[in-house]
């Protein structure tokens, strides 16, 4: 199956001449959208495009909740929830997510916006810095969260 305008096409299903025609038009050109193309900052960069900096430090902090309690939060920038990142589609977004070395764990990022797969930004280990970039393609508003393949306890992670 492949993609066409948002629609599935089986080809086992398709009548040959349907098949034929495409293929005396020149064919189907699949292009990779370019949020999935390139994520390297340095040639994001590059692009002439606007660069919108998102700097987050993923930190634990002990929040308040009512009743004069509190709960062990996961932040960025220790907030819950973190902070908005507002852009235009077709910037550059060059997400950065600090570490504290005195923190107890590590935090990942998983920006939906990105189209791209919490695998790629993995989780950061306490005292590390990670950075990855994408454009900005799609139009809507989007969440993010902590997020870390390889993060104990990432059921109770999400900020």
């Amino acid at each position: 199956n492949t993609q066409i305008s948002g629609q599935g096409l089986d080809i086992n299903k398709m009548d040959v001449d349907v098949l034929e025609q495409i293929h005396q038009m020149g064919g189907l050109q699949l292009v990779m959208p370019q949020a999935f193309a390139e994520t390297d900052c340095g040639a994001l960069a590059d692009t002439g495009r606007t660069v919108v900096e998102f700097n987050l430090t993923g930190e634990s902090v002990e929040l308040p909740i009512m009743g004069g309690k509190t709960y062990n939060a996961m932040t960025f920038n220790g907030q819950v929830p973190g902070p908005t990142l507002r852009v235009t589609q077709g910037d550059v977004v060059q997400m950065t997510l600090v570490i504290p070395a005195d923190e107890v764990t590590g935090h990942g990022n998983d920006m939906h916006a990105s189209q791209m797969s919490a695998t790629y930004f993995d989780s950061v280990n306490p005292g590390e810095t990670s950075q990855y970039c994408y454009i900005a393609e799609s139009a809507g508003v989007f969440k993010y969260h902590c997020s870390g393949v390889h993060l104990a306890g990432m059921d109770q992670h999400e900020s």
